[in-house]
This record gives structure tokens, sequence and C-alpha cells, in this order.
């Protein structure tokens, strides 16, 4: 394709050619900070945040972000802020959230294959935990009778964007099943378990309110069964609109149907029990970007290659689950469009943001943006190749600050005993 186009009336914050996020121009991030590059929107953060917060009408209501979605520290400080309790799903999320302010009470440990050592943190931490099977519900109960818990339900009701992120249903290992509830049920009975809440979450990337709807009903069928709840969590998996075509999540519905089923229920079970979401995508992945410069313009038979100074080693959710994430030219607001290859700088075949998009024609030293890539982003990135990850800025009202510093080739040296801090070899024996 070569049409000749202009994002001038876009509805991207283009000043003078530039993108600017957050009211801050992208050169100046990357001038600044250096390339590959986060930037999250704390606004967008805080306006996901009241904006689903506000379409619950049922009351007590409670949000529990999801913190794996993206683990950096402001952002689980901006969400404490706002009223938020954690999801947490291992040691170091506990302990992140430690020092992000949280107490314990204000988290749920919700981990899968847990250790006994891992257990036993939990308990020491005072933190409720949800139980995910029931090998870890009988080894908690023989060493720790008499607490307060949490299940995790697997009530056969699975959906999301690709089939590596469908929690429910027969192919997940996630939670309980009901064929298994009878005998959870024993064994709370025999180390005296309280089960005060029931957890279920069906998949990532729901953009249908009435798949959540849906699921909302076999829960609470179940919840009858158990006579001292004081909440019911359903979970997160609430999706945003990556591609064009996709369509916002209908909070109005999702927030009225959910609350008109508690209602009923808690009119039947006699008296009000909290409802509980936990979302991490909804709250920030409209909020981030990854910044990336054009290195290398490269021609084939088949394909027109934007190689960048980033990789799936800092965003893999394309080639992981071949997820779409819009890609702007960010320097560039006038040219010819052309279908591209956004690839990165690993030994590897693919080592690409998308196999072929449309954006202006990118040239060598331009900045691209790849969008909405505020969850699971730098929360999976890894150091292969022996890359380091990029820094984290967060920018707010036409400021910017760093809030995660850029990975130096030395962090990852000083992991190897037989190294010192920068990089030689020691006298090893």
């Amino acid at each position: 394709m070569n049409q000749q186009t202009s994002l001038s009336s876009s509805p991207w914050d283009f000043r003078d050619g530039v993108l600017h996020i957050g009211g801050c121009s992208v050169s100046d991030l990357v001038s600044e900070f250096g390339s590959p590059l986060y930037v999250y929107d704390r606004t967008i953060m805080e306006q996901q945040f009241t904006a689903l917060h506000g379409a619950i009408p049922y009351r007590p209501f409670r949000m529990r972000y999801a913190c794996k979605a993206n683990g950096n520290l402001t952002i689980l400080r901006i969400f404490r802020d706002l009223g938020a309790h954690l999801d947490v799903t291992s040691p170091g999320e506990i302990v992140l959230a430690e020092s992000a302010g949280f107490q314990a009470e204000q988290l749920l440990f919700t981990g899968s294959s847990v250790t006994d050592e891992e257990l036993a943190f939990v308990e020491r931490k005072g933190v409720l935990i949800n139980f995910d099977s029931i090998s870890q519900l009988r080894r908690y109960g023989q060493r720790f009778p008499h607490r307060d818990i949490c299940l995790r339900l697997n009530l056969d009701v699975g959906a999301g964007h690709h089939e590596h992120v469908i929690t429910g249903g027969p192919e997940s290992k996630f939670g309980i099943t009901i064929e298994d509830l009878p005998e959870a049920r024993q064994l709370a009975r025999q180390f005296d378990l309280r089960v005060v809440g029931l957890h279920q979450h069906i998949g990532s990337g729901i953009l249908d309110a009435r798949v959540f709807i849906r699921a909302v009903e076999p829960l609470l069928e179940v919840a009858r069964e158990f006579g001292d709840l004081l909440f019911l969590n359903m979970g997160g998996g609430l999706g945003i609109p990556y591609a064009p075509e996709d369509r916002p999540l209908d909070l109005v519905e999702l927030g009225e149907g959910m609350s008109r089923l508690c209602e009923s229920f808690c009119r039947s079970y006699g008296r009000r029990l909290r409802l509980e979401l936990e979302p991490g995508r909804f709250l920030v992945g409209p909020a981030g970007y990854l910044l990336t410069r054009v290195n290398t313009v490269k021609r084939t038979t088949k394909h027109l290659f934007a190689g960048t100074d980033s990789g799936f080693n800092h965003l893999i959710r394309h080639p992981l689950y071949r997820s779409y994430h819009r890609i702007i030219n960010a320097t560039r607001v006038d040219g010819p469009i052309r279908r591209v290859a956004v690839c990165g700088n690993l030994c590897e075949s693919g080592d690409l943001f998308t196999h072929g998009r449309e954006i202006i024609e990118p040239r060598e030293g331009d900045i691209l943006a790849i969008c909405d890539a505020g969850a699971y982003g730098y929360s999976m990135s890894f150091p292969y190749n022996m890359r380091p990850r990029p820094a984290e800025v967060l920018v707010d009202g036409g400021r910017a600050r760093l809030i995660r510093r850029r990975e130096e080739i030395g962090d990852l040296l000083a992991l190897f005993p037989e190294l010192t801090p920068d990089g030689r070899l020691t006298d090893v024996e």
C-alpha cells in the first residue's frame, strides 16, 4: 500500500508532528530516559478505575487490582490511594505489596502449584489464601488448622481471547472442580477451616459482559452450600479493545447484571455479602506504551521490516498469543502508509511485534509507539540474549518521572557468584 496520509486529525495527541503521551513529547521522553522505554499515563489509570468502580451499583463492593498485570511499585501506590486492594500470586508480590504500603488484610493470595514453604510464608504474613487445589488445602490444613480460607473454583466455565488465557473449564489447571468440592468441604470440616470467600476466574481479555454475567450464576448456586461466606470474588479478565474492530466492554451492562444477581442471591442467603472483582489489564493496559526506535529498515521479496531496539523479551504478547497491539509512527505524522513487519533485535525468527501492520512508513531513527502495553508487558519481560529490560516512566499532566531505572548488563552479571559486580572473572579454584 502506498497511500499518502496524515494523522493530523486522528484521536492521537500529535503536536508539531510528534506524539504526546500525558502531555509529554515522546521525542523528549526518549531523549531523557532512553529507548526502548515503557511509559504509563497516570490519568488513564485513574479514569479506568473510576469508570469500573462507578459502574457497579452493588454495595459493598471491592476492587482487587491483579498486580501480576503490572507490578511497578509506583503503580501499586496509585491504586492503593484510589482504595484498591490487591490480588497477589507469589511471596514476591506480597513483599512488593508491603513495600507499596498495603496491609495484610488488603491482600488475597491466589497461587498455583504452591509449595509448603510458600504456604508457610503466606501464613506468617497473615494474608488470606485462596486455595486452588485439594492438595494445597490438605497440606495447609494439616499445618495450620482453625483458619479462615477462600476457595478458587473451576465451575466448567471458561472464556478468553486465546486458549492460553482461558482459566476455567476442563482444559484449565486452575481451581477446585465441582467433582472435588465435597472433598474440599470435608477437609474444611476436618481442620476447622472456615470458608469465608469463594472465587472464580474464567479467562482474560473478555469483552462481552454477558459472559461474565452468565459465569456468576453457577458460582451463586455453589455459594448456597457455604454458610459462613463474607465475600464472592468474580475474578478478573475484563478486556480492553486492542484492535480497531474491538468493541469496549459494556460497563453498564456488566455492573447492572452482576449487581442484580448478587442482590437476589443475598436476599435468599439471609445476609449481604461483599462483591469483589480483580481487574488487572482493564486498569493498566490502555495507560501503557512501549516506545522503541527504528534502527534498521530492510526489504525482502515479501516484507518491509522495521527493525527496532526492543524485542519480544520486552513485550511477548504477539509471539505468545498472536495478540494485536496498535502501532503508530510517533515521530512522523505525514507520509505514505506501508504494510510493515515490525521486528526486534533478538536472535529469534519469532521476534515480531506484528507480522504486518499498515503504518506511516518508518525511517531509521523514527520512534514507534506500541499502544495498550501497560498490562503484561514489563511484568512478563525477561533478559533474553543478555539484553536488559527498559526503564519505566510515569507521565502525569505534562510531567514525567522515572519509576524504574533501566536494567544494566551489570545487573545480569551480578547474579553469577564467580563474577564481580563489574563483570570481571574472579579467581575461581
